[in-house]
């Protein structure tokens, strides 16, 4: 059957969308025959914090589409600003041409970071901004003369994309295990398992985390290029919290034994833990911090890598001295893209001065509690910023779920049928909703996901 315009698209059957998508689609991050038996669902449009499928019914996002939309769906201003730049280009390259959109953005990432970054290169998506970190790093070595700096440093469990070299700059087996024979040799320390809702003090686990990477780097510091970690919230680990003072005592041992620190900012930049970065709170100076998601508040693809001017000077040089940066893409600095970068962090400076942000985080955190504190079936419950995630587990004493309950996928599923949209981390359920997620919204949010955690309970007991 040909398909003729989007307009016929939008009025075929979901019967018939439903065949396209399991005939055609091969979906990221999710398992095609477990998804095959579930009930199907088209996104068709969305606003605020919902989407509606193509029957009509009303979701809230409380993904954020993928941890995303910053803004909601359908932001008038974006939309506005998207509209006037599409009647002019839609794309030019970035390679050895600028474009207005472009220098600005650079300009408007330089003055937003900490320190000395002032050098921003683009590109289209999280995995890509930490490849390009970790490639300049190990090239910078190089360019110094210092070739025996090639090991990266990663922490347990992190997570920072799906290219290989971010596969091997993480900790992420559950995902990537299969691709370790492909992978360049890196280390690992351990996390420092701050657990509680919005725990802040050091803990024993605090301790140990700090004590093998000062040995680490003590042993293999002259063969370290770069430390990689996420400030804060380690999102795909599970929403796993560190303490208030972790990260500056990273950053000083980084300068100590003259390690690259690089801060992976795709999850927790852009206002998804209260401030502009997730490293404003410490005030901490990475070598390079690494920004997508939020940048463009889910709208287009755009990612970026910020790094200080004494990286980018390393780089100069005639072309025949083979100094130059060869990494690049397509759609690198992409107009559209660009132009609604610089409209959402303007959106989202305002959110943060106006203090709605703040208040929100409060009683995002209050019901939170309220929902789950104390809950038999909860195990453990973190939360910093509008980010959350709950543990869940049999009951005290007794032992974990068979993997195959799908426990959480089952909550997650039943909670489609609450007017929830959520995913699940094997038996936990992450929420990360749109930053502009009003109190009404909250209660709606927590209530319904009671809800359908207690109908999946129900339904195993039986």
């Amino acid at each position: 059957m040909a398909i003729a315009s989007i307009d016929i698209v939008c009025e075929n059957s979901k019967t018939t969308l439903d065949q396209w998508d399991r005939k055609h689609s091969w979906h990221p991050f999710t398992q095609m025959k477990e998804y095959a038996a579930l009930p199907q669902l088209h996104v068709e449009r969305g606003e605020g914090c919902w989407v509606w499928d193509t029957e009509g019914n009303r979701y809230l996002d409380a993904n954020a589409s993928i941890w995303t939309n910053a803004h909601g769906h359908n932001d008038p201003e974006i939309n506005a600003a998207l509209k006037v730049q599409i009647d002019k280009i839609a794309h030019s390259t970035y390679l050895g041409l600028s474009h207005p959109l472009g220098a600005a953005l650079g300009k408007k990432l330089a003055d937003m970071v900490p320190g000395v970054l002032s050098r921003a290169i683009f590109s289209d998506n999280g995995s890509n901004a930490v490849e390009i970190a970790l490639k300049l790093s190990f090239q910078y070595w190089q360019l110094r003369e210092k070739p025996e700096k090639r090991l990266v440093v990663g922490m347990q469990d992190g997570y920072h994309g799906d290219t290989f070299g971010a596969m091997a700059a993480g900790d992420s087996g559950g995902f990537h295990g299969r691709f370790d024979p492909w992978l360049f040799e890196s280390r690992v320390f351990s996390s420092p398992a701050c657990d509680e809702v919005n725990g802040q003090e050091f803990s024993a686990d605090t301790e140990k985390s700090l004590s093998e990477l000062k040995i680490l780097l003590e042993t293999e510091g002259t063969c370290i290029a770069a430390l990689i970690l996420e400030p804060s919230i380690q999102g795909p680990a599970g929403m796993r919290l560190q303490p208030k003072g972790f990260l500056k005592e990273v950053e000083a041992l980084c300068r100590r034994f003259e390690v690259h620190l690089i801060l992976d900012e795709v999850f927790v930049g852009c206002g998804r833990t209260g401030s502009m970065l997730a490293c404003d709170t410490e005030s901490i100076e990475p070598d390079f911090l690494c920004l997508a998601k939020g940048l463009t508040a889910g709208y287009l693809p755009l990612a970026a890598t910020l790094t200080s001017e004494s990286v980018y000077q390393a780089f100069l040089g005639s072309f025949e001295s083979g100094r130059g940066f060869f990494h690049g893409h397509t759609f690198t600095g992409n107009p559209l893209a660009a132009c609604v970068a610089l409209k959402s962090i303007e959106k989202l400076e305002r959110l943060i001065d106006s203090k709605r942000l703040k208040e929100t985080i409060a009683y995002f955190g209050e019901r939170f509690e309220e929902a789950f504190r104390g809950h038999p079936n909860v195990d453990e419950m973190r939360q910093r910023g509008l980010a959350a995630a709950i543990d869940l587990c049999p009951g005290e004493g007794r032992e974990a779920w068979p993997i195959d309950e799908r426990v959480g996928m089952q909550v997650c599923v039943e909670a489609r049928k609450q007017g929830l949209l959520l995913r699940p981390l094997m038996d936990s359920i992450l929420i990360v909703p749109p930053l502009v997620i009003s109190s009404e919204e909250i209660d709606f949010l927590f209530e319904n996901l009671k809800t359908a955690l207690s109908a999946v309970l129900k339904k195993i007991s039986n």
